[in-house]
């Protein structure tokens, strides 16, 4: 009599031994895909917040330009995005853009850029499709190491399993582009001295 309750208790341990690690699995691939849903979101909303504040914050002031960095990523003194692991400010890229006659958006050069919105302003006066026009803002989320183009961020388990191979996932690629306004330019505010031009 004794014997069955025995046997019964250790079937069901070794069934449980058996299935448990299939069972953690199965949630451990949940929560992951369920962060990697979030992390599609929460990225398109890092560049939307970031393009919306590069269009106002002065270009020129690197304090400001870091700030907004750091608030667009849901940080108010550094640090990485909530729930992903290194991802930090210098993954967040800001270019300045202008559009050439025929609607295509080109990065204005940095040696091109008005030394401050006021001046810009007036380049986009003097020629709307200038070269040295800051029309757009975009706004990415690119890996750091690619300086000339914008490769897409690793993705970066919680808990790395090293029986998978996370090496060929990446983060959603995330842009927003929106118009340039004000550039921290304010009104009444003293115009900057343009470049020299080179000598010819």
């Amino acid at each position: 009599m004794r014997t069955e309750p025995r046997r019964a208790a250790g079937a069901l341990l070794i069934e449980l031994a058996l299935v448990l690690p299939f069972f953690l699995l199965f949630m451990y691939g949940m929560l992951e895909c369920a962060r990697l849903v979030y992390l599609w979101n929460t990225l398109q909303e890092v560049t939307r917040a970031a393009a919306r504040a590069a269009a106002m914050a002065d270009y020129t002031d690197p304090a400001a330009m870091e700030a907004l960095r750091r608030r667009a990523l849901l940080r108010s003194n550094g640090g990485t995005l909530p729930l992903v692991p290194g991802l930090d400010s210098s993954y967040l890229r800001i270019e300045y853009l202008w559009q050439g006659a025929d609607g295509a958006l080109q990065p204005v050069a940095a040696g091109a850029r008005a030394p401050c919105p006021a001046l810009n302003r007036l380049y986009c006066l003097r020629n709307p499709n200038g070269s040295d026009c800051i029309r757009f803002v975009r706004a990415s989320v690119c890996d750091p190491a690619d300086a000339d183009g914008c490769r897409p961020v690793p993705f970066r388990p919680l808990l790395p399993l090293p029986q998978l191979d996370w090496q060929s996932l990446v983060l959603p690629p995330s842009a927003t582009t929106g118009r340039a306004e004000s550039l921290g330019y304010q009104p009444g505010s003293a115009l900057c001295a343009a470049p020299a031009a080179p000598p010819p």
